[in-house]
């Protein structure tokens, strides 16, 4: 026999439910809201309070508040009522005032606005300030780097590098490959500071260079398998041998497509002839300034963090080291970066951005 007052029914439209499905699904929206919408579709479907808490990971209580709520309210009452507090101190004018000035204009004896200097231009708190700023996504403080390649086959080269990632061909290997040249064999001039409960690992300021290595490697987009080579220099000649370590490493039944930059290295008459006596490699050459193509340049970020850059090194030969021993690691749990934007959707953003530039009057 069923104890308890008993629930009223929750009978959705066909529009309702659509509304409440859209929310349900969404990856942009609070998940409060997300977790509510999928609530009232569950007691939509005629499962009970228990069930839905015990889904969803809520209380009883707060089911059955959601459930009246949306029956009196709708789909509004998926959202929180405003709460209370203070009078604004702030108008509207104020804050598009100072969003105009943060925007169009500079100080005088600075680059870029502080929260403190444009407080006392616009007669407001640093606090407030910092809060219009935070709401909007505001932040003078900061820059990003960029570089237009000014190659003329800057699309066709997107496209068909793209179509690899996404589209490799049959019965080949697509392989990303590079050179990181100049990683330095550093040494601190005293001891770390261990890493403790509340503070952070403390090392000197200053260093002993104990020489260079640079890094070549070729990555497998289809595995994340990583092949590598350390040499003390990076000339044609150092290319050469990699190249050959790549075709005795690939099975002979296979093409290999080679992703590279425009370095003068990849592209010396010696390599040149090289790769045109063996038709199985076919080399696909990224733009002019567009090293973001190059999927192996992301690899390179990963060993910089995790190896290098706050390693220390007494000699190349331990620098080499660490670096075979992070590279055997990372093959034996590599997986392959998941390459997603397309050809068209890298010159849309490109052309976003070219616009933007146009608008500046530079």
């Amino acid at each position: 026999m069923s104890r308890g007052r008993p629930v009223t029914p929750i009978k959705l439209s066909s529009e309702e439910r659509e509304a409440l499905f859209t929310l349900a699904n969404s990856r942009s929206l609070p998940h409060s809201i997300v977790d509510r919408a999928r609530l009232i579709l569950m007691a939509a479907d005629g499962l009970s309070n228990v069930a839905i808490a015990e889904r969803l990971g809520l209380t009883r209580l707060t089911v059955a508040t959601r459930r009246q709520r949306y029956l009196q309210q709708g789909i509004q009452g998926l959202y929180d009522e405003p709460r209370p507090g203070g009078p604004r101190s702030v108008e509207d004018e104020q804050v598009a005032t100072l969003i105009r000035k943060t925007l169009d204009t500079k100080p005088s004896d600075g680059t870029h606005w502080t929260c403190r200097t444009i407080a006392k231009e616009t007669h407001l708190s640093k606090s407030t300030v910092h809060r219009v700023w935070q709401a909007f996504g505001l932040q003078p403080h900061r820059q990003k780097h960029f570089k237009l390649s000014n190659d003329p086959f800057f699309v066709e080269k997107v496209r068909d590098i793209v179509g690899l990632y996404l589209n490799p061909p049959d019965k080949a290997l697509v392989l990303c490959v590079d050179e990181k040249t100049q990683i330095q064999a550093l040494d601190r001039t005293q001891p770390l500071l261990p890493l403790g409960l509340g503070y952070v690992e403390g090392v000197t300021h200053d260093y002993e260079r104990h020489g260079t290595t640079t890094l070549f490697a070729a990555l497998d987009v289809a595995s994340g398998h990583v092949l590598t080579k350390c040499v003390a220099r990076h000339r044609h000649q150092e290319f050469l041998k990699f190249l050959r370590q790549i075709e005795a490493a690939i099975p002979k039944d296979l093409d290999i497509h080679l992703v590279v930059d425009n370095y003068a290295t990849h592209k010396h008459q010696k390599v040149r002839s090289w790769l045109a006596a063996r038709p199985r490699f076919h080399v696909h050459y990224t733009q002019t300034y567009a090293s973001w193509l190059n999927q192996v340049e992301i690899w390179f970020n990963i060993i910089t963090q995790r190896a290098i850059r706050r390693g220390t090194f007494r000699s190349v030969p331990d620098l080499v080291a660490k670096i075979e021993s992070f590279v055997a690691t990372y093959n034996r749990e590599s997986k392959p970066f998941a390459w997603t934007a397309t050809a068209d959707s890298i010159l849309a953003k490109i052309e976003r951005l070219c616009m933007a530039i146009a608008g500046t009057g530079h």
